[in-house]
């Protein structure tokens, strides 16, 4: 017989097992969601540490206003009121390099550059500023952008920003992506040309990083935190809704402007 191995989840008639405990009896009211989720993705139960900096990682990418996610998520509420989970899934799929996407893109470009470094255990700013000027000018003359500069609204700077690092500093996690993201924060201006904020969803992939979570997961981890905001999103849309108006402007404002022949 064909066997399907999980070490997850599993069911029988009286009782749920989960990561090899009692869901019931081990789990329910004894963990939060923010937990589960980390030992989920990694089968290994995180360290109050760990946790703290990972559900501040999800408090941060809740939720940021009107934003293409969000939009997208209200307007499919609008056209589909019966299908909660498509407004939901609308909103996640606009996840991509400009919107949350640069979670995992930072993470993975910050993650390129630490795996070659060894041991860092004893570097100072003067050493992480060295590589972050190698890992710009190689970005710059390869004509590669790099995730995690800018912000279209935090201009002078994220507010999140700071503080992520403050509580991976105080919680003995501001690892090597921590570190060189606020390398590249200090020498950037130098090779770029241009002064950009480190903005918050980058700092977020950099902080994942550091807890040793799968690279490739990370824009998960961002979708997951965006769900809950998406959700406040729809409960709104039901009581304030938006998405009418915003479909009239756009079609009352339309113009058409004929194709031109070649």
């Amino acid at each position: 017989m064909t066997q399907y191995p999980t070490g997850l989840g599993t069911s029988d008639r009286d009782s749920i097992s989960l990561l090899g405990l009692d869901l019931a009896e081990d789990l329910m009211g004894k963990v939060s969601f923010g937990e589960l989720a980390f030992w989920l993705a990694t089968k290994q139960r995180p360290t109050p540490q760990q946790v703290r900096v990972f559900e501040a990682v999800l408090v941060s990418l809740a939720d940021h206003g009107f934003t293409p996610t969000a939009i997208a998520a209200r307007l499919t509420y609008y056209s589909a009121p019966e299908s909660l989970q498509g407004a939901i899934a609308a909103g996640l799929l606009g996840g991509g390099s400009r919107f949350l996407g640069v979670t995992e893109d930072t993470g993975r470009y910050l993650n390129s550059v630490v795996v070659t470094l060894g041991d860092t255990g004893d570097w100072g700013d003067a050493d992480w500023d060295t590589v972050a000027l190698e890992a710009l000018t190689q970005a710059r003359d390869a004509k590669a952008k790099v995730p995690g500069l800018g912000h279209p609204v935090h201009k002078e700077g994220d507010p999140r920003t700071p503080v992520m690092i403050a509580i991976a500093e105080a919680e003995g996690l501001r690892g090597p992506h921590l570190r060189l993201f606020e390398a590249i924060g200090r020498v950037h201006e130098g090779v770029l040309g241009k002064k950009l904020p480190l903005n918050g969803a980058g700092v977020a992939g950099a902080a994942l990083a550091d807890l040793g979570l799968p690279i490739d997961l990370l824009r998960g981890f961002a979708l997951l935190a965006r769900t809950a905001g998406l959700i406040g999103h729809l409960a709104e849309e039901r009581v304030t809704p938006i998405g009418p108006d915003v479909y009239y402007s756009v079609d009352r404002n339309a113009v058409y402007v004929p194709p031109t022949k070649a």
